[in-house]
């Protein structure tokens, strides 16, 4: 008679449902039984659950054909991504209250549609990130393309770091595009798989609409990437997301200071002008290098940060 034995599984009976017990209360249902308390289990933090999908989804004015299981399933499944990626999401919609006031008057300038403003957050999540390739900067720029297109790109001198430069690029390029496809939607995708793939796709395939071409991976799901942004930043609370405006990031001030003579020490700059050489680089990115030499002809402008600019009052874009 093994009576050590016999207690040893009844203390592990014991203790697995102290457990299963345990989980429970913290899940707020019974598991022993069909409750009231377990039907309100999919309202609890604790669960995940798919969202709905709108019943009209546009990109760029353009409709998305949701009548297409394909279609409706590549965009929920961006949905629960970005509606699940927690704390990158959450980060995404901080930056965007501060950065998309920015973004959007240049679109708007340049008669870009304004929901092109979403595809940063899928190219960068608003944010000056490098790639493994090395696109670089909000709108992920190569630095071949970006000498294209005419921005400057050296050592000391990298203008993909520059949101109104390189927001101005992306117009370009945009213009190019749908002067070519007659169409945002394709506009917008030959911006991450270039035209010329996206050309032999379009001839192979005999398509001529991006939701009905078969494109890499990544091309494809850059619409949908998007506008689940789009759809998420728009309303946060439909999707799960409870940030108060007080929590998003507000605008930053500042006022511009013209360069066009060399800059021997930024550390010395940002001391006349009442800053650091932090904040002289956090609002100037695109100046790579702690002195600037402007070539002939050249001339820069410098953002300083404004009073104020460290506890801003409001949520506002100022500049």
């Amino acid at each position: 008679m093994k009576v050590p034995g016999k207690i040893t599984v009844i203390t592990a009976t014991i203790l697995v449902t102290a457990l299963i017990l345990i989980f429970s209360v913290l899940h707020g249902f019974n598991v022993f039984s069909n409750t009231p308390q377990a039907e309100e289990r999919s309202d609890s933090l604790f669960f995940n659950k798919p969202y709905k999908l709108p019943d009209e989804v546009t990109f760029a004015g353009e409709k998305m054909p949701l009548e297409n299981f394909d279609t409706k399933e590549s965009l929920d499944r961006e949905i629960l991504v970005s509606a699940y990626r927690h704390s990158s999401t959450i980060l995404i919609i901080k930056r965007a209250n501060r950065y998309l006031p920015i973004i959007e008057k240049i679109l708007q300038k340049n008669g870009i549609p304004d929901d092109f403003k979403y595809l940063v957050a899928a190219e960068s999540e608003y944010s000056n990130m490098v790639s493994p390739v090395g696109a670089t900067g909000f709108w992920q720029i190569m630095q071949a393309t970006g000498r294209e297109y005419g921005l400057e790109i050296n050592s000391v001198i990298d203008e993909r770091y520059h949101i109104e430069k390189s927001t101005q690029f992306a117009c370009d390029y945009f213009r190019k595009s749908y002067e070519k496809y007659g169409n945002w939607t394709l506009a917008a995708a030959s911006y991450n798989g270039g035209r010329a793939a996206l050309d032999e796709q379009i001839r192979i395939q005999r398509q001529n609409n991006y939701y009905d071409l078969l494109l890499t991976e990544e091309t494809a799901r850059y619409i949908f990437r998007a506008v689940a942004y789009k759809l998420v930043i728009t309303d946060p609370a439909r999707y799960g997301f409870d940030i108060s405006i007080e929590e998003l990031y507000p605008g930053l001030k500042y006022y511009e200071v013209k360069v066009d003579t060399a800059v021997t020490d930024f550390s010395a700059f940002a001391e006349k002008y009442g800053t650091n050489y932090k904040l002289l680089k956090f609002l100037n990115p695109w100046l790579r290098k702690p002195y600037l030499t402007p070539g002939p002809g050249r001339e820069y402008f410098i953002k300083i940060p404004a009073e104020g600019m460290r506890n801003p009052e409001s949520n506002e874009s100022v500049n």
